[in-house]
C-alpha cells in the first residue's frame, strides 16, 4: 500500500518548501492555502499543486488571480479544482 501524502512528513515538508516562491503574492497565497488545507490535502490534490510549482512565478500569479486558465497539460479536472480551491483561500 503505497504512502499517502498526509502520512508522510518528509512528503509534506518538500511540499511546503517548493511553495516558496520569487514573488511574495505568491508566496502568501500558496502559504496560507497549505496552512488551512495541507493535511487534508488528497493525492490528486498534491499532484496538482505540484504541476502548478513547475511554473515560472508569473505563469503561477496569472492561473491564482484567475487571468488565464489552464491549458496544455495542466488542463485537467483535479487541476483546475485545485486551483478553484486556491482563488478562493
Amino acid at each position: 500500500m503505497p504512502i499517502i501524502h498526509q502520512a508522510d512528513t518528509a512528503n509534506r515538508a518538500r511540499l511546503r518548501w517548493r511553495a516558496r516562491r520569487g514573488l511574495l503574492e505568491n508566496d502568501l497565497i500558496l502559504t496560507r492555502f497549505l496552512d488551512a488545507h495541507e493535511t487534508s490535502m488528497t493525492d490528486d490534490d498534491v499532484d496538482a499543486f505540484t504541476r502548478l510549482m513547475e511554473l515560472s512565478d508569473n505563469q503561477l500569479m496569472d492561473l491564482l488571480l484567475g487571468c488565464k486558465e489552464p491549458d496544455g497539460l495542466l488542463d485537467l479536472p483535479h487541476v483546475q479544482a485545485l486551483l478553484a480551491r486556491m482563488r478562493n483561500a
